[in-house]
């Protein structure tokens, strides 16, 4: 994919201290990794628990486990949002 592509997060909501909310603090790091390499993120909430979905030109290209996402930082050191970017890259 081109760079500048936008990026659909699509995320769900998570349990955290006993409350299920959406919180996008373990997306930080994944919005950060696809900045980085020139893409825009659109964050959507969806109603599935602990899901994250990245969708580019209407195609579902990545999807992980939101708890397996680092809380905060920069994405640099998460394999996941490596694997994420490559992704993105990779769709077409």
């Amino acid at each position: 994919m081109p760079k500048g592509a936008l990026v659909t997060v699509r995320y769900g909501p998570y349990d955290s201290c006993g409350i299920v909310d959406h919180r996008t603090f373990r997306l930080l790091g994944l919005q950060a990794a696809l900045r980085e390499n020139g893409h825009q993120c659109v964050l959507q909430k969806t109603l599935d628990w602990n899901k994250v979905e990245l969708v580019v030109n209407g195609e579902c290209v990545y999807v992980c486990n939101i708890n397996d996402l680092e809380f905060g930082g920069d994405g640099r050191l998460d394999q996941l949002c490596a694997d994420a970017v490559t992704a993105v890259k990779n769709a077409y």
